[in-house]
């Protein structure tokens, strides 16, 4: 395999993963094929139980899978998991620091595991903290950090060893939101400063959007969408109109006049607030309030909104991506 930008770091195919299960076999993962090229932050997404951990596990050599091939960083997967664990780097979600322990002394500790001289660590463990904005934390205890301090010690801990790929589970998960957004500016800078290929799993639909320059979709064991966050909210056609009435009364009244509009589908109620999926919000919208204002009804707020990831979400797996 090439190391050239753009080359395949990840090719899946009809990978499976079954359990036995009071003598039932339960496909968790039914064949999923996917391909992730050097260079990108692929987004992964899917609802509780759709496989997305499962995937994820056997990718990283965390669990062996039951059916199909991979190669993950030019090794094959089922034949070299050790090759493939010399190569990637990989951030659980609940973290991999002790709270007792000194910054350095973890991050040196760590390298040692591969094999790295202590000299060489300390180097690299200083560059990447100063990377990732933690350069004043090096003698502290790894207990005392900000949660967006400890998940970026956490990223640098998963690059110690300088990784081609590094898998990220949920990186965000617990932070405020301006601890988040400086979260997605360092994982940015690990793909455009450091080169890193960066596989990430989250439950945060904003931050697939933002950071994801492609996304996968897994909904019952299998990948039933992929592509740029553009691509695939081009895939749900329309806008979603809402109305916000002054009354239950007129919400539903509205309710009436807008499943009426040309190429509507079925409006939704929540007490005064009314949706309404259109096939073109700019043409339906004047029609829509020009027949509230015939049925003596004043809506005191109206939105038109594009389709969003969620909506795309919601139209392939049927579900919200929390549920």
């Amino acid at each position: 395999m090439t190391s050239a930008a753009g080359a395949l770091i990840i090719e899946a195919k009809g990978l499976k993963r079954t359990y036995l299960a009071r003598k039932q076999v339960i496909e968790a993962v039914r064949g999923v094929d996917l391909e992730v090229r050097r260079g990108e932050i692929v987004g992964f997404l899917g609802p509780n139980g759709a496989g997305k951990t499962t995937t994820l596990k056997m990718l990283t050599t965390l669990l062996d899978p039951t059916g199909g091939s991979a190669t993950v960083a030019g090794s094959d997967l089922r034949q070299d998991p050790v090759g493939v664990r010399r190569k990637i780097g990989y951030v659980s979600q609940a973290g991999s620091t002790s709270s007792e322990a000194l910054v350095g002394e973890e991050l040196v500790d760590h390298a040692r595991l591969y094999g790295i001289k202590p000299e060489v660590s300390q180097k690299r463990a200083r560059e990447l903290l100063a990377a990732l904005d933690l350069a004043d934390i090096w003698a502290r205890k790894c207990g005392s950090l900000s949660g967006g301090q400890r998940r970026r010690l956490d990223i640098v801990m998963g690059l110690i060893h300088e990784p081609e790929l590094v898998f990220l589970d949920e990186p965000s998960t617990g932070l405020d939101p301006q601890s988040r957004a400086n979260l997605w500016t360092h994982i940015r800078k690990l793909r455009d400063e450091l080169g890193t290929t960066v596989f990430l799993t989250t439950h945060y639909m904003d931050e697939a959007d933002s950071l994801a320059d492609r996304i996968l979709i897994i909904d019952q064991g299998t990948i039933v969408a992929e592509g740029t966050p553009a691509a695939l909210k081009k895939r749900v056609s329309g806008d979603t109109v809402t109305l916000t009435l002054r009354s239950e009364a007129d919400a539903a009244r509205s309710a009436e006049i807008a499943a009426a509009l040309a190429g509507a589908d079925q409006p939704s109620t929540d007490t005064n607030v009314v949706r309404v999926h259109v096939p073109d919000g700019a043409l339906a919208l004047p029609v829509l309030l020009g027949e509230l204002v015939k049925a003596g009804i004043e809506a005191i707020g109206v939105e038109v909104n594009r389709p969003t990831l969620d909506d795309v979400f919601l139209t392939l797996t049927g579900r919200s991506l929390r549920d």
